[in-house]
């Protein structure tokens, strides 16, 4: 699904979002869905023209499994390089487990086995090159955005007036920061996405929920002028 000329969501990745991105001859992909959803980006990519090898490259936001689950297979399908900040490089290549959940003893227990079975730890891939804050991909900024996970990044891409944030901020029945359950630090959670709205773009793209064209930033800064 078109958000902008050449911003693409991925269609059929479930739960987590994945987006590509187009330039004049590569193709650059946001964060890869559960796993599974290989075939489904791969149909993505043929939809626009392209051919698997036109991949050049995989951003992963962070090492949840809605968003890296399907990272190691198309890594070796079409050769990508694949991107994640180096506080998550550990566990995309399963050096480290991906972060526990967070809260009571009783909640964990009685989700944790549920969540496991819907989003399993992805299996583990290569990594290409471990991304710092401000780093440069091309046109696009890194920014790194902890919290939901120590690793977490977002992509400023200020020629399109575009922002990826992952799952630094949800847009589910509104904007709200990610679930406290899934998040590391929601103190540093919080400070994330005061440090998104600082920037400066028209479009918001997300994890979960549906984009927002025209007036994002003006939104997301509202947004984080009410957090506590």
């Amino acid at each position: 699904m078109q958000i902008i000329p050449g911003i693409h969501k991925v269609d059929g990745t479930r739960i987590g979002h994945a987006y590509l991105v187009e330039g004049a001859e590569r193709l650059a992909l946001i964060d890869t869905g559960l796993a599974g959803s290989t075939d489904a980006v791969l149909r993505a990519i043929a939809a626009l023209g392209r051919k698997p090898e036109d991949l050049h490259q995989i951003v992963v936001t962070h090492c949840h499994g809605d968003h890296a689950g399907s990272l190691a297979e198309l890594a070796e399908r079409t050769g990508a390089q694949v991107c994640v900040h180096a506080a998550e490089a550990p566990v995309i290549r399963g050096e480290q487990p991906v972060p526990p959940m967070r809260g009571p003893a009783p909640l964990r227990n009685l989700l944790g086995p549920l969540f496991k079975r819907m989003t399993p730890p992805p299996r583990p891939s290569r990594v290409d090159r471990e991304l710092q804050d401000g780093d440069a991909l091309g046109s696009v900024g890194v920014v790194h955005t902890p919290g939901h996970t120590p690793g977490h990044i977002a992509l400023h891409m200020p020629s399109r007036r575009a922002l990826f944030v992952g799952d630094a901020l949800f847009n589910v029945l509104g904007l709200r920061p990610p679930p406290g359950i899934f998040t590391t630090d929601a103190a540093q959670a919080r400070e994330s996405i005061r440090k998104l709205a600082a920037l400066e773009f028209d479009i918001v793209c997300f994890g979960h929920g549906r984009a927002l064209v025209g007036d994002a930033s003006e939104r997301l800064r509202r947004f984080a002028e009410g957090l506590r």
